[in-house]
């Protein structure tokens, strides 16, 4: 037994108790009570607290069941449901089948005979009002969208019903509808490419936290049993109090609790926090080790610096899915080498990167300077780095179409600091300079 299970509380039990059940156990608040011997509202809170974590679901006519924590997993393909919220659409018929998954979708802008080569089973018919069309559809195993806001006849409706074959209507046109969801699906890309703490938390053994009253020869025989050097310490109620470490109570006595070696409110995160953010904080506070909590401060992981980083480095590794407004920017620049063997960039100006002016925004000139400062960074010294600060001066203004030449200069590095000069130049004048200091997350 762990050295900390001596004070684990009546509440910690439950959940532990909870998440030892078998998938698909069904599970009481009075049933909880009488078997761990609790009152019913301790049995009550512990039951609400694993429903947080995801281990339990209340369904409707069948009461509480253990379920398997599922990781967090965005897929790329939408659901007929997620269309619906989507287009802003009403379902019409075939509600039961709103959950199935969307392969593609195909616009009906041509004659019902040559529809069919196109529709398949899980793909998505849109089209105005033509019930012929929409019965084509629902025979080939299709959901139908139906655009301008027009509805159905009640045989339709009736078919989609029987098939379990969502159909629903939008106000919008055909052309809106689509881009709406391209839009979402790029969305769900660029999500799933954003790796999350709870992406590395959920795959990690047991916490193993610490109440105040461990002794310090407990600390020191945990760690050497579990390879760990700093612990999360919680109350009684399992929220975080601090943190300690072997290093903190290695001049204790064996036998002196670890209270007064405890690093008071301590620097947390959350599962949602994204591996960047939580880089980013370990690098300016300092720290190489942060517990995750949830809403209510309770401890629920733990991650290291080095998890994050290698986490963060091979995500970096996979292929890039979707676009963000820092990539489409960044698109047009392509990368080259002076003749000392220094890194510059060139490009040109798009109409997506200039204001109603004509002339290039200024948020756009800051994004293409920072990008840039990142790549040369890295380039010099293999790191990625984050903005820590920035100093800008808007020189002139440039125009849609212009060529630019984005020039770094290092001005210092250290191993965790970077001060670079950043030049925008078109046709050798100067448009924009700044000046930025960027720190190392690794």
């Amino acid at each position: 037994m762990d050295a900390q299970d001596g004070t684990i509380t009546k509440h910690e039990q439950l959940v532990q108790h909870i998440e030892g059940l078998k998938v698909g156990t069904k599970i009481s608040v009075r049933k909880l009570a009488k078997e761990l011997c609790v009152s019913e509202g301790t049995a009550y809170r512990a039951l609400k607290e694993a429903e947080g974590l995801g281990i339990v679901v209340t369904k409707e006519r069948i009461g509480t069941v253990r379920i398997e924590r599922k990781p967090r997993n965005i897929s790329e393909q939408l659901t007929f449901a997620d269309v619906v919220e989507i287009v802003e659409g009403h379902v019409l018929g075939g509600a039961e089948g709103l959950h199935k998954n969307l392969h593609k979708y195909v616009i009906g802008a041509m004659k019902v005979e040559a529809m069919v080569r196109y529709i398949d089973a899980g793909s998505l018919m849109i089209v105005g009002n033509r019930e012929d069309a929409h019965f084509l559809a629902l025979e080939q195993g299709a959901g139908v969208l139906i655009t301008g806001g027009f509805g159905t006849s009640r045989e339709v409706k009736q078919q989609a019903d029987k098939l379990n074959l969502p159909i629903f209507s939008s106000r919008h046109d055909t052309f809106t509808v689509a881009s709406m969801i391209n839009r979402a699906i790029f969305d769900r890309l660029i999500k799933r490419k954003i790796m999350l703490v709870e992406d590395i938390a959920g795959v990690k053994p047991k916490i193993h936290a610490l109440k105040c009253s461990v002794t310090a020869g407990e600390l020191i025989k945990m760690s050497k049993k579990y390879g760990e050097q700093r612990f999360p310490v919680t109350d009684e109620w399992n929220r975080v109090i601090g943190i300690v470490g072997v290093k903190d109570v290695v001049k204790l006595p064996e036998d002196q609790a670890i209270d007064r070696a405890i690093t008071r409110n301590p620097v947390t995160a959350t599962l949602k926090t994204s591996l960047a953010s939580a880089a980013q904080i370990m690098m300016w506070e300092g720290i190489d080790f942060l517990p995750i909590v949830d809403r209510n401060r309770k401890l629920v992981a733990t991650v290291t610096r080095k998890e994050v980083l290698e986490a963060m480095r091979n995500a970096s590794n996979q292929p890039q899915l979707g676009e963000t407004f820092d990539q489409l920017i960044w698109n047009g620049m392509a990368e080259d080498r002076d003749a000392e063997g220094n890194l510059f960039f060139n490009g040109f100006i798009t109409p997506q990167m200039a204001t109603e002016l004509g002339t290039i925004s200024q948020g756009v000139l800051t994004t293409v300077m920072s990008q840039a400062a990142f790549k040369a960074a890295k380039d010099i010294s293999g790191r990625d780095h984050v903005l820590d600060n920035m100093s800008t001066y808007f020189i002139r203004p440039i125009q849609i179409e212009d060529p630019i030449v984005v020039t770094p200069r290092l001005l210092e590095i250290s191993r965790r600091t970077c001060k670079m000069e950043m030049e925008i130049s078109h046709q050798s004048s100067l448009v924009s300079k700044s000046v930025m200091t960027l720190q190392a997350i690794d």
